[in-house]
């Protein structure tokens, strides 16, 4: 079973039990949360109606990603410059994907 989910402008394809490390998430650690789901599948086989699949996931933690530095150089100018960036990061771990049997 797969489904696709959206978190912040982007779309993961995710199953049960998988690790993800997503853009810094509004929710506290140790909480879990229902992403909104776009397509969801068995298979080759795909469900029709996203609305009845609900995946739940749970907030792992919340951490820093990697240092990348820019460095910005014009020769002849004297001008240097050293930037940095660390990206905020959310930790989850999807726990279910749940399919209801929608009306007939």
């Amino acid at each position: 079973m797969f489904a696709v989910i959206k978190l912040g402008g982007k779309q993961y394809t995710v199953q049960k039990g998988e690790y993800l490390t997503v853009d810094r998430l509004a929710e506290t650690e140790g909480s879990t949360f229902s992403p909104t789901v776009l397509l969801a599948g068995d298979g080759e086989k795909t469900i029709g109606d996203p609305s009845t699949v609900a995946v739940t996931a749970h907030v792992d933690e919340h951490l820093l990603g990697p240092k990348i530095r820019v460095f910005t150089y014009k020769p002849k100018q004297s001008s240097k410059k050293m930037r940095g960036h660390r990206s905020r990061l959310t930790k989850i771990t999807i726990q279910d994907i749940a399919v209801s049997k929608g009306k007939k």
